[in-house]
């Protein structure tokens, strides 16, 4: 009866350490998953910021280019009017 208790006791044991290593494995994946998760938002977001820059940049030349095309009809404007 002593050995049957020492059997159970030793196998609780080995299944108490199998849990244990499979949660640790567990927590070690979600780790990861984690940490690749933030490394991907934090490349979105670099390229967010890019992607916006170069936004800016093309809203900056169209407001260059129409106030061009609006001093040019107003020059022309002008021109007809004074051939009239």
């Amino acid at each position: 009866m002593n050995g049957d208790m020492a059997g159970v006791v030793g196998a609780g044991g080995v299944f108490l350490f199998l849990i244990v290593v499979v949660w640790q494995i567990a927590a070690t994946w979600r780790a990861r998953m984690l940490a690749a998760r933030e490394d991907q938002y934090k490349r979105l977001a670099a390229k967010y910021a890019e992607l916006l820059e170069d936004n800016v940049e093309l809203h900056r030349r169209t407001l260059e280019e129409l106030a061009q095309t609006r001093s040019s009809v107003t020059q022309m404007e002008k021109m007809m009017r004074s051939i009239d």
